[in-house]
């Protein structure tokens, strides 16, 4: 079992203490994302984890529990989102030159094999065109040269909740580009990003991206990679499509122990994110003590622990 933590929140950043004492556990509970009472058991031992997924956009916090995953034998990888985008679009993350020590730190723990950039999502508009994302990112892949080998990039998807959250941007000037993934100059933006990559030893991959760029040097890819997981550890078997991930993407299959609208980073363009003040009342909530992310967890007994286990297996 691959152990996504989280598309739907960011754990490494927030809720790092809380994942470290279910890991300790060796359980946490996941509430289903329609019903927060319905409680699922997911193990958290080694031998029942392939690999942790981790994904993140400041994994700061993590960095004081690299040595204690190593010794309990997991094996993971990060998915680590670095931009450089104004405040208004990335209003409570750490500076860039923060992010990238982060980043610097992780590799030197881990090697540029298990350290993934994602220079995700890329959004068009009056104050970050297209010559904006080639500046930025030829400045970051210079500073992450020889510390990555493999950088996932996508358009921005303008989800209703996404889009009128943008669109609250409008009235402080900015003008979006709602069709950029269609245009002419997505295919430029992208063949100039392969080339920058390329020049700093590192593969480039589209993420969910409907449209394939290939013909750039910029193929689809898979975020949760069971390919990547045979070459890291040889592990076998992970090759089935995750059917409840969008048809574009392509990652594997995987449970994912977040839970959405608790992360609090305040980015506008967040999919996860219904409603920011929500979020924050959750945040705020968080017992890192409690089996659950967020909610009301409560402690199972060994059997029932073995009982839940055994009816996942069968």
């Amino acid at each position: 079992m691959i152990i996504s933590a989280s598309r739907r929140t960011d754990i490494p950043a927030l809720y790092a203490k809380w994942l470290i004492n279910r890991i300790r556990a060796g359980w946490c509970q996941v509430p289903a994302p329609l019903n927060y009472n319905q409680l699922s058991y997911v193990s958290l031992r080694p031998e029942d984890v392939d690999s942790f997924v981790f994904w993140s956009k400041n994994p700061a916090p993590m960095l004081n529990y690299l040595d204690e995953l190593d010794e309990r034998g997991f094996r993971y990888y990060f998915q680590f989102t670095l931009n450089d985008y104004p405040k208004d679009f990335e209003p409570s993350v750490p500076s860039v030159e923060e992010r990238i020590q982060t980043f610097q730190k992780i590799s030197m723990h881990l090697g540029p094999f298990r350290i993934i950039w994602r220079y995700d999502p890329i959004i068009i508009s009056n104050w970050t065109p297209p010559d904006f994302h080639r500046e930025k990112f030829l400045m970051l892949a210079k500073a992450l040269s020889g510390l990555t080998r493999r950088v996932m990039v996508s358009f921005v998807d303008y989800y209703q909740k996404t889009d009128r959250r943008l669109s609250s941007l409008e009235k402080l000037g900015f003008k979006f580009d709602r069709e950029v993934a269609n245009s002419q100059y997505a295919w430029s933006l992208l063949k100039d990003l392969a080339a920058i990559a390329r020049d700093h030893n590192m593969q480039i991959f589209t993420c969910a991206e409907e449209r394939d760029f290939s013909k750039v040097d910029v193929p689809p890819g898979r975020c949760i990679d069971g390919e990547l997981l045979r070459e890291l550890w040889s592990l076998p078997g992970h090759t089935k499509k995750d059917p409840t991930q969008r048809a574009a993407c392509l990652c594997v299959v995987s449970k994912d122990i977040g839970m959405n609208d608790t992360c609090v980073h305040g980015c506008p363009y967040c999919y996860s994110t219904r409603n920011l003040a929500l979020a924050q009342r959750r945040y705020s909530e968080h017992d890192p003590d409690l089996p659950v992310l967020w909610g009301n967890g409560r402690a199972l007994s060994e059997a029932e622990q073995a009982d839940q286990l055994k009816a996942r297996l069968l």
